[in-house]
């Protein structure tokens, strides 16, 4: 007699090379098969080619001078990790990101990008 399982046992298991990525954004959408392709990337200040710093007469350091235009501000958005979802597993992630933000909500989570915040995503 066949007796159905209640539940389902799941073991998981981390590959060596896995590392926790820190992810500002995503960019990506919707490919040519029909999946939802995200590319996570995190941002920092570019570094410049090179700098240089002044030394006074009496041998102390002066300010550091770079390359850098002034006029903007050069970011880099370095992508380390691509994800493709199909629709069932987009659904899951969704709803399950649903539970985490209304948790922290729970929590007191400070919103970040909220109607007051200069900062935009």
């Amino acid at each position: 007699m066949n007796k159905k399982t209640a539940k389902i046992h799941y073991t998981y298991s981390i590959a060596p090379g896995a590392a926790l990525q820190t992810a500002h954004g995503v960019w990506g959408g919707i490919n040519a098969q029909g999946e939802i392709e995200m590319n996570f990337y995190n941002e920092s200040d570019a570094l410049p080619a090179w700098s240089e710093q002044l030394i006074a007469p009496d041998g102390s350091l002066g300010h550091e001078i770079t390359p850098d235009d002034e006029d903007k501000r050069n970011v880099v958005r370095h992508v380390h990790s691509r994800v493709l979802l199909n629709y069932h597993t987009a659904r899951a992630v969704l709803e399950w990101l649903e539970e985490q933000t209304a948790a922290m909500e729970e929590e007191g989570a400070p919103t970040v990008y909220g109607p007051d915040s200069d900062i935009a995503q």
